[in-house]
């Protein structure tokens, strides 16, 4: 699959490569806090490039109350013992397990990446809770490649005024931990707005879905 994407002005460097982690931390309720670093991946338009051609993307459909519906989005999943699809996602990863290894307790060993094409796709508002996410405090990293999407968060005990926006893309990397899987959501809205593709990638301990 061959997709153009703009670069950020701030995307520079032709090999892909993270950068030193120095994340903001915000910390949140019920025990949960996420961490933002915006454009932590250099040259992220070509791991972008890279990602949407050699990625053997999937096209899932799930069943919905009364009807089977297509996944508005494509995706991958490599689990614990898959090799990445390309070495700039290793280089993620380990330099994730070098920062948050002593505080998370284990390492990120899976990774999951989804394909946004256009507006149109989208991920409802979710806790990542198949697995050890639904009892256990854990860790979810997100590097966003590709056009700015923004990614909302809102704890799950509602509130008026609680929703969280952030507009990710071009490198940015989010992390949600503490309690977030459970006690907060998350999502990517659909745009009617003419907006880029966007590939999310998503690392996980192992067990957390």
């Amino acid at each position: 699959m061959s997709v153009a994407v703009q670069d950020s002005l701030l995307d520079f460097g032709d090999e892909p490569a993270p950068g030193k982690l120095r994340p903001q931390r915000v910390p949140l309720t019920d025990g949960a806090w996420i961490d933002v670093q915006r454009g932590w991946l250099a040259g992220s338009a070509e791991l972008f490039g890279r990602l949407a051609g050699r990625v053997p993307w999937k096209a899932e459909r799930r069943r919905m109350y009364d009807r089977t519906v297509d996944v508005p989005r494509l995706l991958r999943f490599y689990g614990e013992d898959a090799t990445l699809p390309d070495r700039a996602l290793d280089a993620c990863r380990d330099a994730l397990n070098a920062h948050y290894r002593a505080e998370l307790g284990e390492t990120f060993t899976t990774a999951g990446l989804c394909f946004y094409r256009d507006g149109r796709d989208s991920v409802a508002l979710h806790g990542d809770t198949i697995g050890r996410g639904s009892t256990e405090d854990t860790m979810v990293a997100i590097v966003s490649l590709g056009e700015a999407r923004p990614l909302l968060l809102r704890p799950r005990r509602g509130g008026a005024g609680e929703t969280l926006r952030y507009s990710l893309g071009h490198g940015d990397l989010i992390v949600m931990g503490g309690s977030c899987q459970r006690t907060w959501e998350h999502g990517v809205p659909k745009s009617t707005r003419p907006v880029g593709p966007r590939i999310s990638v998503q690392f996980r301990p192992r067990g957390v879905r």
